[in-house]
């Protein structure tokens, strides 16, 4: 018989998930968990559904107050990729975008809820920016530095960033030519807090780089391909900016996460609170039905045959799916099943 090979196989990918750490986005092509979720679901009809996810609420706190994006642009950024993502904040609480939007997508997020049964809050808007177009820590970031820039920003003489531990999240953006410890090789943005010791105050963030020059086909894919797959061609981008079209999938990975789980006490599955498996790492690489593994499942293209799976205010996007934990699958706003 059989089934033997196969039952093994299902035990050790069903380890995989739990074990595994996870400390920030990592696209496919490096991306081994959602190959492994797709075979463990029973059924093939939602993506990345799977009973072996057990993601599971550790009381910590959610945000469920309207949310406040603070970003920080660090480095040298030009007006019209600043627009891409302020646009792409702007439309996560757009509920009047066309379908499929990135509002439908939140739907998903506002479903966790803190220890009072309060939802994650459907508000999340654009709050005031910090530029630091003078790389005042340099082009060469430890992860720690970011807590410095952040720092940096919120302490300013001139205009610093309002403090908001409660709602406010700071986004450092870096620019092409900016190498943070880890990227390309092992993330592409991760999240966490930031200590009272370096900053004065626990404020959730996030960083997320821009890969153009340094890595696109790893953190840009599918607008860039790995050299090592010559014979794959990369999709067009919808906002012609292939570092900043990748970058708005892992902005939406990360914003999702800090939202569920803002001090890494909150959503995730697994028993490590150190490297939580959070809501979107579950489903990385899945843009459409029937994505997983190297598929990215199925999307649309407009008239100029870019590539997008969500509309925003006034622009279309690719984001990835993210993790319901009622249903035990990944789910998207351009899900044809819906």
């Amino acid at each position: 018989m059989h089934r033997a090979p196969v039952l093994l196989c299902v035990i050790a990918a069903a380890a995989l998930l739990i074990v595994t750490p996870v400390i920030g986005y990592r696209p496919w092509p490096h991306l081994k968990l959602n190959s492994s979720v797709l075979f463990l679901g029973g059924s093939k009809k939602f993506e990345g559904s799977s009973e072996f996810v057990h993601m599971r609420y550790h009381m910590g706190p959610v945000l469920t107050a309207n949310i406040t994006i603070h970003p920080i642009w660090y480095g040298r950024w030009q007006n019209s990729q600043k627009k891409i993502i302020r646009e792409f904040i702007n439309s996560i609480s757009a509920v009047n975008a066309k379908h499929p939007s990135i509002a439908g997508l939140w739907k998903t997020v506002q479903l966790y809820t803190d220890q009072t049964g309060a939802n994650i809050s459907r508000t999340v808007r654009l709050g005031k920016e910090k530029n630091d177009r003078f790389y005042s820590h340099g082009k060469s970031l430890m992860r720690l530095s970011i807590q410095s820039v952040i720092k940096s920003a919120v302490t300013a003489s001139t205009k610093p960033l309002p403090i908001n531990p409660k709602s406010g999240l700071y986004l450092l953006l870096t620019s092409d030519d900016v190498y943070v410890q880890d990227f390309c090789g092992q993330v592409c943005g991760f999240h966490y807090f930031t200590f009272p010791s370096i900053v004065g105050y626990t404020l959730p963030y996030a960083w997320v780089g821009n890969s153009a020059k340094l890595c696109p086909g790893t953190c840009a894919y599918p607008f860039a391909v790995p050299e090592h797959m010559p014979g794959l061609k990369p999709l067009k981008s919808p906002n012609g900016d292939v570092g900043v079209d990748g970058m708005i999938s892992v902005i939406g990975h990360e914003v999702a996460e800090l939202a569920t789980n803002p001090l890494v006490n909150a959503w995730y599955a697994g028993q490590d609170p150190v490297a939580p498996v959070e809501i979107a790492d579950l489903c990385e690489g899945i843009y459409g039905t029937g994505g997983g593994g190297s598929y990215t499942g199925q999307l649309l293209n407009d008239k100029d045959d870019a590539t997008y799976n969500t509309n925003g205010i006034g622009r279309r996007y690719l984001v990835q799916w993210i993790w319901n934990h009622i249903v035990s699958y990944c789910t998207g706003s351009n899900a044809l099943d819906q």
